[in-house]
């Protein structure tokens, strides 16, 4: 019941969702002309506010930048920790197991173990009933892609439990201690990494960070900050791209709040 509240109730905190109970308010109100007046002008602007390069850009960087491309300095690792997120399964039409928009991760993940060869990699992500119909988990996705690229099967571990982040830092550690392993890198997407460390290292597993899937470049932050005249007109007008990168940086520190409140961080 938790999972569904948190994945349910949050849709209406979010910029689009807020936007509609507001302008339902409006509605509801719309005897009451100063009220329901700012109601409306209320949703407009959280749209707008939303939908703002700047403040989308902004809020996402304040969460991707907090760790840094995994350094040159290491150069020894025993274990690779992939979260799930990152692929779409096998449903009638796809062809095959599908990668999303968080699909670097797997990518990324495949570069490293190339670059350390013996580590083994864990693939963390079950399924949500609710929310999948599917025969198959984020972690047998992932581990068909993987196969796919040429990772021996040998290499993967399947974690397929977890339907949530603290679940995977939850069974994920399990299995880390179990094997006893302590060179882990983690890797995930970059807005998401602050909070999937302090869920790890909160269950007792040290982690090296190793974010990918950036959205936002040290090229995207010069434009967003010291734009061309075209680049400022187009940076104030609501898009679905920015409203979506603002919903995803606000679920992400939404989240740390409340798994600081359940005590999980």
């Amino acid at each position: 019941m938790f999972i569904f509240l948190s994945k349910f109730l949050l849709l209406f905190v979010y910029p689009v969702g807020l936007a509609c109970v507001l302008m339902l308010a409006g509605l509801l109100f719309w005897k009451r002309k100063k009220l329901a007046k700012a109601f409306i002008l209320t949703a407009l602007m959280v749209l707008f506010l939303g939908g703002n390069r700047l403040c989308a850009n902004l809020l996402a960087r304040s969460l991707e930048w907090r760790y840094p491309q995994l350094s040159d300095k290491v150069t020894n690792a025993e274990l690779i920790v992939v979260l799930g997120g990152g692929t779409e399964p096998l449903n009638n039409p796809r062809p095959t197991t599908e990668i999303n928009a968080a699909g670097d991760r797997v990518i990324y993940a495949a570069k490293l173990h190339q670059q350390f060869p013996d580590a083994k990699i864990l693939l963390s992500g079950g399924d949500i009933d609710f929310l999948d119909q599917s025969s198959s988990t984020p972690a047998q996705d992932m581990e068909k892609i993987l196969l796919l690229m040429g990772i021996p099967q040998d290499s993967l571990i399947l974690q397929d439990q977890s339907q949530n982040t603290y679940e995977d830092a939850l069974y994920s550690c399990e299995m880390i201690k179990e094997a006893g392993y302590e060179q882990v890198v983690l890797v995930t997407s970059a807005m998401h990494m602050p909070r999937s460390v302090k869920l790890f290292e909160k269950q007792g597993c040290q982690v090296i960070p190793a974010p990918t899937d950036f959205t936002i470049t040290d090229i995207t932050w010069q434009k967003t900050v010291h734009p061309n005249f075209e680049e400022f007109v187009i940076n104030l007008v609501p898009s679905y791209t920015n409203l979506s990168l603002m919903t995803k940086s606000i679920k992400e520190y939404l989240g740390m709040f409340i798994y600081q409140l359940k005590g999980w961080l």
